[in-house]
């Protein structure tokens, strides 16, 4: 069964970051008077630059929550396209510079070491997740499970086991490392945020009966409705 999007739209990035960040906020909280600790998975890209500074400023107990990518590209965090730099420049300040983080990237010799040396590492994480914020590209990839990818398949098993997996694909340029979408879905606040006409089409035909983009993966397999935080 097909989980239900539960669309949740604003009129600008600047209030669907402010009521993603309160969203979030609220999950994290509860976590920690939960069980002592919250652990958080973001995305990386343009899109949340907004969402990271709206959460930064969040009054939570910062100490207690450690953020790891949702996915990350084989690069070292000197570099512009590194999603660790980002999380690190735009959502650890202010506030959040208390939590604590969680690297995908690994140096290693491949990305497949990378991707073994970065499991060993998270296995000792507050695991499940519980809060994962993720986004889409326009070609229906979600986390780092590109179209092209060989091991799609293997990415997107809501069966695996598997922590951190190296991605190939020819649309993704360089390597990557992603956490599984079996380990996204055990988040106890799993979202969507996605901005633009454009990709709320692409998210439109991936929700049909026989939608096979890579996002198609995440409603098919979660078990309550995936809210959607969208802005034209």
């Amino acid at each position: 069964m097909t989980a239900r999007p539960d669309w949740r739209l604003f009129p600008s990035p600047e209030t669907l970051a402010e009521a993603l960040a309160d969203d979030v906020a609220r999950a994290l909280g509860a976590a920690i008077s939960r069980r002592g600790h919250a652990l958080l998975a973001v995305s990386g890209g343009t899109t949340p630059r907004l969402f990271f500074r709206a959460l930064a400023r969040q009054a939570l107990d910062w100490a207690k929550v450690t953020v790891v990518p949702v996915d990350e590209r084989f690069v070292p965090e000197s570099s512009p396209r590194s999603n660790g730099a980002l999380i690190r420049n735009s959502l650890l300040a202010e506030k959040a510079a208390a939590a604590r983080f969680a690297p995908l990237f690994r140096e290693a010799g491949t990305v497949e070491e990378a991707a073994r040396r970065a499991t060993a590492a998270l296995a000792a994480l507050p695991w499940p997740l519980d809060a994962s914020i993720l986004g889409m590209g326009t070609d229906g990839h979600t986390a780092s499970f590109f179209p092209d990818a060989g091991s799609l398949a293997a990415l997107t098993d809501p069966a695996s086991d598997g922590l951190v997996l190296p991605v190939h694909a020819q649309s993704a340029g360089e390597p990557r490392l992603t956490l599984t979408l079996a380990r996204l879905l055990e988040a106890g606040f799993l979202a969507l945020h996605i901005e633009g006409e454009e990709k709320r089409a692409v998210l439109d035909r991936a929700l049909e009966p026989g939608g096979d983009k890579p996002v198609s993966a995440v409603f098919a397999h979660a078990d309550k409705p995936v809210p959607v935080y969208w802005t034209p």
